[in-house]
């Protein structure tokens, strides 16, 4: 949990150097002074401060309204140092959450939690034989308790800031970029998403594209507290349906599309478009205010019409349709820049952007339109693009001096692939080379999918290992094999490296050479072990290694 809290606070000392029956007696408001236990840290807290330091703490009753308890065993009036759900990070004090889960269940981990400190336990059963020496509360879903608690401890980061939620299957990352890019005027905007977490005053690598919401709502309140008013984040399917954005308010949402992803969570399209429905219907929280959608996309349409059930929201359509709100005509497309005629209600201007590819004309589309709506002058917004020089890890090139073009890219569906390939396919003068993989762990439907995705564009492709995971790599590719169309046009290999080497052999002046699937990621994951491993870096060190040989 990103915390406010570090382990020698003086807080958490309290707690460190207070034995538990003495908390009890606090808890039961006795006037019994706290013992001094001995000294665990350089920063001991003097035994008159106790009590002092626990009347300022925040209570384990404020968190709870009335009806969300179900059961409860011990004090709910005691002083707690802060929340968490990993029984790994729990620090004196702690209030910790058991969540149920597909592979572990955290409710396992409850004596863990305690004999780390943990002075309250939310879980969705309580147990026969509870320990004395915390308490225990049952609710009907601690995943959702957690985002309401989450909330309630940061107070309300999201109600003090501008927030715009950004769903879909791809663009995501390149959307929420380009909003913050366009919005950030003289204030700090925050971010969450896939490549990074910009807090304001710092910015740490990201560790899952929508976190859990103890997270999420931390992270607003350090945006806020460094001076944020507004923040863009990813809203993945995953942490729409595990309540990771309950509560939450939304200036504005974003629909980007829906394609085939995450189907081994969802089990079908239908049921993955109505979790990232909810989003736009107030089932996740307030409804947001102002909802862009892509009308270019099948599901667009139906989308805009499940909101428009409800009042007081503005619905802004973008796309390449006559029927768009904010649209794109005269599209151009070359390996240098993509230029479009953009169409408002108020206006119209010419576009030049150094972002490749017709989905990222639908990107800038996104990101331009939700900043209209927004109330941001198009004209300052032109003049902010034009300086916005693309995402790490999307369709980025990799310019080392050779005769060809090599880029990487996140692309790592059937969809994102037939976009990405087709859009180089249109624009390559020589041959189309692409090195791909499938994760692992994953949708196993969609990967003889992706392969047809790329049979169809590609002269020749290195199939190769994404992110095995605990699949093993033979299955993968038993997976992958039933997708080929034109074995002659097709190269097996499991190392990674070997294969984006064997590509960039074949590669000729004139032709473009696309490593695909992990675009900015900068490691591998098999079932045991993360190891380094950066795309952009290999492709980098390879070419040079390549031309000093042919010197």
């Amino acid at each position: 949990m990103l915390s406010y809290l570090t382990q020698d606070h003086f807080l958490i000392n309290a707690f460190r150097d207070t034995p538990a029956a003495a908390m009890l007696d606090l808890a039961s408001a006795k006037p019994a002074r706290a013992r001094r236990m001995p000294a665990r840290s350089p920063r001991a807290i003097k035994p008159q401060h106790i009590n002092n330091i626990f009347k300022m703490a925040p209570k384990l009753s404020d968190y709870f309204k009335d009806g969300e308890i179900i059961a409860s065993k011990g004090p709910l009036d005691r002083p707690i140092s802060g929340i968490v759900m990993d029984s790994r990070r729990v620090v004196p004090g702690n209030l910790y959450f058991a969540l149920p889960g597909l592979r572990t269940d955290g409710g396992e981990y409850i004596d863990e939690a305690i004999n780390h400190g943990a002075v309250a336990i939310v879980t969705n059963k309580l147990p026969l034989h509870a320990p004395g020496k915390a308490t225990f509360i049952q609710v009907a879903d601690p995943r959702a308790q957690l985002a309401r608690v989450s909330q309630r401890y940061y107070r309300f980061p999201d109600r003090d800031m501008s927030v715009i939620g950004v769903t879909g299957t791809n663009g995501k990352t390149t959307v929420t970029h380009l909003l913050k890019h366009l919005l950030n005027g003289d204030q700090r905007i925050g971010l969450i998403g896939t490549i990074n977490y910009d807090l304001g005053a710092r910015t740490v690598p990201s560790f899952k594209t929508t976190p859990e919401s103890i997270d999420i709502y931390g992270m607003l309140a350090q945006m806020r507290d460094a001076g944020c008013r507004q923040a863009v984040m990813e809203v993945s399917s995953h942490g729409i349906d595990q309540n990771r954005v309950l509560g939450m308010s939304f200036s504005a949402a974003v629909f980007t599309n829906l394609t085939r992803d995450h189907l081994d969570y969802h089990k079908n399209l239908d049921a993955y478009f109505d979790v990232k429905t909810r989003l736009f219907t107030g089932e996740t929280g307030a409804q947001p205010k102002l909802a862009v959608i892509n009308l270019d996309d099948p599901r667009g349409p139906e989308l805009v019409k499940r909101i428009s059930a409800g009042p007081g929201v503005k619905i802004l359509t973008y796309g390449e349709s006559k029927d768009a709100d904010i649209r794109a005509e005269n599209i151009s497309l070359n390996f240098k820049n993509t230029t479009f005629r953009l169409v408002w209600p108020g206006g119209a201007l010419d576009i030049d952007s150094p972002l490749i590819g017709r989905y990222n004309v639908s990107n800038l589309l996104a990101a331009i339109a939700t900043a209209i709506g927004l109330g941001r002058d198009p004209l300052v917004i032109m003049s902010r693009l034009k300086t916005f020089n693309g995402v790490a890890g999307r369709m980025e090139r990799i310019e080392t001096g050779q005769p060809f073009n090599a880029l990487v890219d996140y692309a790592h569906t059937d969809d994102a692939l037939r976009n990405a390939l087709g859009m180089l396919r249109a624009i390559t003068p020589g041959r189309l080379l692409v090195v791909f993989g499938c994760g692992g762990n994953r949708d196993r439907a969609k990967r003889p999918l992706m392969m047809r995705a790329v049979q169809e564009f590609a002269d020749h492709a290195f199939a190769t290992a994404d992110n095995p995971r605990g699949e093993s790599l033979q299955q993968i590719f038993n997976d992958m094999k039933t997708g080929v169309t034109a074995p002659e046009k097709l190269t097996w290999i499991e190392d990674r490296r070997r294969a984006i080497s064997l590509a960039l052999d074949m590669a000729k002046p004139g032709d473009c050479l696309i490593v695909a699937g992990k675009g900015h990621e900068s490691y591998q994951e098999f079932a045991d072990t993360v190891i380094p491993f950066d795309d952009r870096q290999t492709l980098r060190e390879l070419i040079s290694l390549k031309t000093l040989k042919a010197q």
